[in-house]
């Protein structure tokens, strides 16, 4: 599904209720960017049966006592299988998502700092980090643009 095609999907499957589809329309410019400068329309998240997305600590060698969360995204489901250190968890599986949903969802899980898109199949060691503060910072712009200063917060349960 290309990306127009994704931003349609997310467009008709949002809360009708006359604000999120006009939003995600508006940052519509923002997702199509960041898609844009990754390799994949679609990407694998690890989940729980409880359809929560499996984040990974991430510490800094130079500054152990900082870390922060992330999510990772692979490019194939190879890929999103082999990066379970457990073999074969019964508890996690991995869902093919569409990016620019993986994006949107981004904005709202605040507990989040990135996700770590791994575009080279079989090579977990380099990735394409996108942070929500990057995102957020975006899209606030869009809005601001686009909608004016006023009413243009993000709501919180808009993803």
């Amino acid at each position: 599904m290309n990306v127009d095609a994704q931003i349609r999907v997310l467009i008709e499957n949002a809360p009708q209720d006359g604000t999120t589809p006009r939003i995600i329309q508006t940052i519509a410019p923002v997702l199509k960017a960041i898609a844009g400068q990754l390799s994949h329309a679609q990407y694998y998240i690890l989940q729980t049966l409880n359809q929560d997305w499996v984040l990974t600590t991430l510490s800094n060698r130079a500054q152990p006592d900082r870390e922060k969360k992330a999510i990772y995204a692979f490019s194939t489901l190879e890929d999103a299988k082999a990066s379970v250190r457990t073999p074969l968890n019964p508890n996690l599986v991995a869902v093919a998502l569409p990016v620019t949903h993986i994006l949107f969802q981004m904005v709202a899980l605040e507990n989040v700092d990135s996700t770590i898109f791994f575009d080279i199949p079989g090579n977990g060691d380099k990735g394409t980090e996108v942070k929500r503060s990057d995102l957020q910072r975006l899209i606030q712009i869009q809005l601001q643009q686009k909608l004016g200063a006023t009413g243009s917060r993000i709501p919180p349960n808009m993803a």
